[in-house]
């Protein structure tokens, strides 16, 4: 049947007596569906809750045991994207100065198809469409006064200004149709990962930082693509299925094993640090969730704690 708008009081009274969801205080959960909104809170969080043959919640629910989890959840968002934004911006950074050695300022360069891998119907398909990009940050009005104020005195917006106001997505997209070259330049500045491996990993990065800027929920998000096996993977002893490593490939701990690659060393154990106060402490505080239960929904091995001890080779 399709979904039929409900007010604030049809949804409590929806999830008290049809869900079997404990609900003390509903002038309380009232507010938080205000401004939350239901799908966002009760669509993206019940599950973990529910039997999944009744589709009724456990038995004790609380609607605060929702609401717990989905502030959690946010805590996580904000602490990723935080990290996330400084492997962004140092890609920035090292695809402007390495293309930019090579080609020179101009910003026709970075305009010019002959300067990227312009082979195959697909590559020249994603270049054409990413010079459209730049060339629209580049030579239209913008948003950006430091655009502005390039194209105004000059006539010219160097890469290493216009990559401000591109997305980890146009950056990570240009890192992989240009020439190798300027690739390996690029992934030489981290150790242990060549240039097939930063495009796997940009590729994930990319989708879990739309996740956290977007406010969806992070904790049991999975991509399609997945993060190559690195050696913190058998360091770990990371569970495998036949060849397949079960964690760690492309959910939320593929985020921390590739953040141990792409990040500095003490930026790393600072994240690290503040990912254990953050889990520990949503553990302590709710008995709702198991640890094992999710760990598991995250994706993480019972010793992911352990990563910081290990070398990256």
């Amino acid at each position: 049947m399709p979904k039929i708008f409900l007010n604030y009081d049809q949804q409590i009274e929806k999830l008290k007596n049809e869900k079997n969801l404990q609900i003390d205080d509903e002038l309380y959960a009232k507010e938080i569906l205000r401004q939350t909104s239901y799908y966002s809170l009760i669509g993206g969080y019940k599950d973990i809750f529910k039997n999944p043959i009744t589709k009724k919640y456990k038995d004790g629910t609380r609607f605060e045991d929702i609401v717990e989890l989905y502030y959690f959840d946010e805590s996580l968002r904000q602490l990723f994207l935080r990290y996330l934004i400084k492997v962004e911006n140092e890609i920035k950074s090292q695809v402007s100065y390495y293309f930019t050695e090579k080609n020179g300022e101009n910003q026709k360069e970075y305009l010019d198809t002959k300067n990227y891998n312009y082979v195959g119907k697909k590559n020249q398909r994603d270049i054409d469409r990413l010079i459209k990009i730049l060339e629209g940050y580049a030579t239209k009005p913008a948003d950006y006064h430091y655009i502005n104020h390039a194209q105004k005195k000059y006539g010219n917006v160097p890469l290493w200004v216009l990559t401000n106001a591109l997305t980890f997505g146009n950056i990570s997209k240009m890192y992989m149709l240009l020439p190798q070259d300027i690739q390996i330049k690029v992934s030489r500045n981290y150790s242990c990962v060549n240039e097939s491996q930063m495009i796997s990993i940009l590729t994930v990065l990319v989708k879990f930082r739309n996740v956290c800027a977007h406010g969806e929920r992070l904790f049991t998000y999975r991509t399609t693509d997945s993060i190559p096996d690195l050696p913190i993977h058998m360091k770990l002893k990371i569970a495998q299925k036949g060849t397949q490593y079960v964690n760690g490939k492309n959910d939320l701990f593929s985020v921390v094993i590739a953040l141990r690659y792409l990040l500095s060393d003490g930026w790393y154990r600072e994240f690290i640090k503040e990912l254990k106060i953050l889990i520990d402490k949503y553990l302590k505080k709710h008995d709702s969730i198991s640890k094992q239960e999710l760990y598991e929904r995250m994706g993480f091995p019972e010793n992911w704690k352990k990563i910081t001890r290990y070398r990256k080779h």
